[in-house]
């Protein structure tokens, strides 16, 4: 057994973080606005189906995320419920799970900051066409 079950949820619940971060950001942000887009570009019009879902895997923060993870599987070692091969592979798919809640809820928090955003412009709006 890779440890107390308890330390295992907690390094979860942690490791997920950077994952969601680091596929987030290469998925999502300006930063990599412009290689996302070469990769969505390349994902539409490449010939040979291999090349289109390996471009693809950079527009799409769930399929990124696998990638992700096992990197920091890699450089991590770390290991769910049982040692070896079985204690990664569970470790992958839950590791890419928490990471993919923690970014559902990252992008409904920026929906509802944008949202807010958007209410305050029309209230301002309102009030200087009154004044």
């Amino acid at each position: 057994m890779p440890g107390p079950l308890s330390h295992q949820f907690v390094y979860l619940l942690l490791l997920a973080l950077p994952i969601a971060s680091v596929s987030w950001t290469i998925t999502h942000e300006e930063v990599f606005r412009e290689p996302r887009e070469w990769c969505k570009e390349r994902s539409e019009r490449c010939r040979a189906l291999p090349a289109r879902k390996f471009f693809y895997l950079f527009t799409c923060e769930y399929c990124f995320s696998h990638y992700v993870t096992l990197f920091f599987l890699l450089i991590t070692h770390f290991q769910m419920l049982y040692s070896g091969w079985r204690g990664y592979l569970i470790a992958w798919f839950a590791l890419v799970w928490i990471a993919n809640v923690y970014m559902s809820a990252f992008n409904r928090l920026r929906l509802e900051i944008k949202h807010e955003n958007v209410e305050i412009a029309i209230d301002q709006t309102r009030k200087d066409k009154i004044e």
